[in-house]
C-alpha cells in the first residue's frame, strides 16, 4: 500500500489511467496528467480527488509540471487507427523517455505496456511468457500499436540505465471493469444485440484482470521497480476465452450472443499471458472473472 506520496498518473482520462488514480488519490497527493479534450473530463479527475495538469506527451511540452515525484505510474498510450509510424513511436516510445527524465528523480517508474508485443504464437492457447520473442503483431484495432510499444519498452529499459530510475514494465492483458475494457465492450454490445466480433480461429484466449486488481497491485509493481527494468506480465490468473465471456454475458442477460469470426493477418490467434511472475511479486488476484464480469456490465448498463 503507498501512502503519503506524491504520484503522477498519466493516461488520467482513460480505461486504467482513472480507476487507478482514484485508488491511489485516497492515500497520497495523485496528479493526473491528460490532454483533457472531452467535455467534463477535468472536472472527472478532479472528483476523485486529483490534481489535474494538462499536456500532451507527443508534443514532449510538459509546462510547469512539477519534477519532484516520489513515484511514476504511465498508462498514457495513443492507439489511434492511423497507419502512421512515426506518430506512434513519438507518442508510445519519444514521450515515455521524456516523461522519465522529468521524473529522474523519482523512487520508482510504472510503465504500462501491453500483451502485443510478443510475436505472434500459432498456438491460441499460448501463454505467453516475459521472455517469449517479441514481434509486431497487428492490432485490429490500431496497426502501428504493437510495434510503438516494443519500441516505448527499448526506451523504457535505457532510461532506467542511463538515469539511474528504478522502473517495472508491465505488459497489460486484457483490462477491464466499468471503465472500459474488451470483456466489458463484449457486454455492451450483447446487452444491445450487436455482434460480437472474434479472430479466426477461435478460442479467443486472454487472462483478464480486473480494475481492482490492477489499482491494487500498482505499489507492489513499484516495489519490484529495478535497473535494469523489471519486466513482468500484468495478466490475470485465469485463461478465459472470449468465447467463455460471451456466453457468460448471455446467460447473465438472457441472451443469445451473436457471434462472427473475422480473418486478421499477422495477429495473434491467442492473448493469454503467464502470471506466475506476476503472482510472485503481487499475490493473486482477488477478483474473480466471474464476478468480475458480471457486476461489470450491471454496473455499465445502470451508469447515467
Amino acid at each position: 500500500m503507498l501512502s503519503d506520496q506524491k504520484i503522477l498518473v498519466t493516461g488520467l482520462t482513460g480505461q486504467i489511467g482513472h480507476p487507478v488514480a482514484r485508488f491511489l488519490a485516497a492515500e497520497n497527493e495523485v496528479w493526473g496528467l491528460a490532454r483533457f479534450t472531452e467535455e467534463g473530463s477535468r472536472e472527472r479527475a478532479e472528483g476523485i480527488g486529483v490534481r489535474t495538469h494538462t499536456a500532451d506527451l507527443a508534443t514532449g511540452e510538459l509546462g510547469d509540471l512539477p519534477s519532484d515525484f516520489t513515484h511514476l505510474v504511465h498508462f498514457a498510450a495513443w492507439q489511434g487507427k492511423a497507419d502512421d509510424h512515426d506518430l506512434a513511436i513519438r507518442a508510445n516510445a519519444e514521450a515515455t523517455g521524456l516523461l522519465m527524465f522529468h521524473c529522474r528523480r523519482a523512487e520508482a517508474a510504472l510503465i504500462a505496456s501491453t500483451n502485443s508485443v510478443y510475436r505472434a504464437n500459432h498456438d491460441p492457447l499460448h501463454r505467453y511468457t516475459e521472455t517469449d520473442p517479441l514481434g509486431d503483431p497487428t492490432a485490429p484495432h490500431s496497426p502501428t500499436y504493437g510495434i510503438s510499444k516494443v519500441s516505448q519498452e527499448a526506451v523504457a529499459r535505457t532510461m532506467a540505465r542511463v538515469i539511474d530510475l528504478p522502473t517495472t514494465i508491465a505488459r497489460i492483458n486484457a483490462s477491464y471493469g466499468p471503465n472500459g475494457g474488451l470483456p466489458a465492450y463484449h457486454g455492451d454490445w450483447i446487452a444491445a444485440g450487436q455482434t460480437v466480433w472474434l479472430r479466426n480461429p477461435g478460442p479467443n484466449a486472454y487472462s483478464p484482470i480486473h480494475e481492482d486488481d490492477l489499482s491494487r497491485q500498482v505499489a507492489a509493481l513499484l516495489d519490484a521497480a529495478s535497473t535494469p527494468a523489471t519486466i513482468v506480465n500484468w495478466c490475470g490468473d485465469d485463461v478465459v476465452s472470449a468465447e467463455e465471456w460471451t456466453a457468460l454475458f448471455g446467460t447473465h442477460l438472457g441472451v443469445d450472443p451473436a457471434i462472427v469470426y473475422y480473418d486478421l493477418p499477422g495477429g495473434q490467434p491467442g492473448s493469454a499471458g503467464d502470471p506466475t511472475k506476476r503472482a510472485s511479486l503481487t499475490g493473486p488476484c482477488t477478483v474473480d472473472w466471474r464476478t468480475g464480469m458480471t457486476t461489470t456490465v450491471d454496473a455499465r448498463r445502470s451508469a447515467p
